[in-house]
């Protein structure tokens, strides 16, 4: 599918040439400073030159810990592109600023208060729904999934609920285009009939229909709508006031604009064939959640104690569960996990071929780094996809420093 298509959603794999370092820099290394294609502002002349490769890094370092996120994100960021940064280590805020416009057309500049779009982010709270589920008694990630979906065809029998948290359903990575009119049912019955890649448990195979019908099962189990469940349950305790598909009813003006690679303005998230009561059902549970900067952050607090799941359950969420093909990644439930010595590292993304998010979380020490772009690529100039790896292992670097 072309990469300007609306249901293009990233599975993880845009971010796995970073991963590893994204892991050194959260464990307290400093990364390595690359050049962007077109920065805001030119890095620093003739910095490490000459100079043997272990003072280059020492001085890197101590460049990274005087330097605080505002500075490092005006030197990096390319002209044009726009989004908001959100970082901090425990419980402590050690940056949030945004960086372009929301709304080219309205002068709207981005900031903290901006709503996005985060895209594939949104399988962290389906799959922590479905652990809220369990912890009250309404199933069981072993359950086998015709106890929620009725008849099941042979070839699909074995598919449990942790199947579809793995991406070891066998289903497809998706059925449609996020805005065809598909229902539940006509989801279900489509991915139910469908031709699995694997069989079930076997393989890894990135999937959003599994993710949607998790959406439908976290329904049928709780006699609740998705979004009504994940605002009661979820965002209610970890006091996140501003994310959903529809019940937060943000102002029009505060959700961003999206742009494409040549910054024709795609409109907002809302503007395209939604439900009334949200996306349907090809993207339902899988993307499209809307959400701010500091309601991230206050998920990223909640995951860090009991106000949404008990420290079992956490656990669960981010225990590594099947190995990621060409990866040193596995995935838990809703997160990519990457172990090394003493640490473990959580990490998902989302894109849209307009917009781009990642958020880490270093279990260790609790460092956090969110960014969102409205306006992530620009034909021919700059690629904040290519561009991650820099940005996010720069912002944790001097997260660590101490610096804003």
């Amino acid at each position: 599918m072309d990469l300007s298509c609306r249901s293009r959603r990233r599975t993880g794999t845009s971010a796995m040439a970073f991963a590893a370092l994204l892991t050194l820099s959260l464990l307290g290394g400093c990364a390595d400073q690359r050049a962007t294609e077109s920065p805001a502002e030119p890095p620093a002349a003739g910095a490490g030159a000459g100079a043997s490769e272990g003072a280059g890094e020492r001085k890197k370092e101590g460049k990274a810990q005087k330097e605080s996120v505002a500075d490092y994100l005006r030197r990096t960021l390319p002209k044009g592109a726009s989004g908001t940064v959100i970082a901090a280590r425990g419980d402590h805020l050690a940056y949030c600023g945004g960086f372009g416009t929301a709304d080219r057309a309205a002068g709207t500049p981005a900031s903290c208060h901006t709503v996005y779009d985060v895209m594939s982010i949104t399988k962290q709270f389906t799959s922590a729904a479905i652990l809220k589920l369990e912890v009250m008694g309404r199933l069981r990630v072993s359950d086998p999934i015709d106890r929620f979906l009725g008849p099941i065809p042979e070839d699909k029998k074995n598919i449990t609920i942790k199947h579809l948290l793995t991406h070891t359903s066998g289903l497809a990575e998706s059925l449609g285009d996020d805005y065809d009119p598909v229902t539940r049912n006509e989801l279900v019955r489509r991915a139910l009939t469908s031709k699995l890649r694997s069989a079930p448990g076997k393989e890894f195979h990135y999937s959003n229909t599994a993710y949607s019908m998790l959406a439908a099962i976290v329904e049928n189990a709780s006699g609740e709508g998705y979004e009504p469940f994940l605002a009661q349950h979820l965002f209610a305790p970890a006091g996140m006031k501003h994310t959903g598909y529809v019940l937060p009813r943000w102002p029009r003006r505060r959700i961003a604009v999206e742009y494409d690679n040549q910054g024709r303005s795609q409109g907002r998230p809302v503007d395209h064939p939604w439900a009334i009561d949200g996306p349907y059902w090809n993207l339902r549970g899988n993307g499209g959640m809307l959400s701010t900067a500091h309601d991230m952050l206050r998920w990223h607090r909640a995951l860090s104690d009991n106000s949404v799941l008990p420290a079992r359950a956490r656990r669960q969420l981010f225990a590594p569960r099947i190995r990621v093909p060409e990866t040193d990644d596995s995935y838990g439930y809703g997160w990519n996990i990457r172990d090394t010595t003493g640490e473990r590292l959580a990490w998902h993304d989302g894109g849209n071929g307009w917009s781009l998010a990642l958020l880490a979380r270093s279990l260790r020490d609790g460092v956090l780094v969110y960014w969102v772009s409205n306006h992530a690529y620009q034909k021919g100039k700059w690629n904040l996809e290519d561009q991650a790896q820099a940005l996010t292992l720069g912002i944790a670097d001097r997260v660590r420093g101490g610096s804003r």
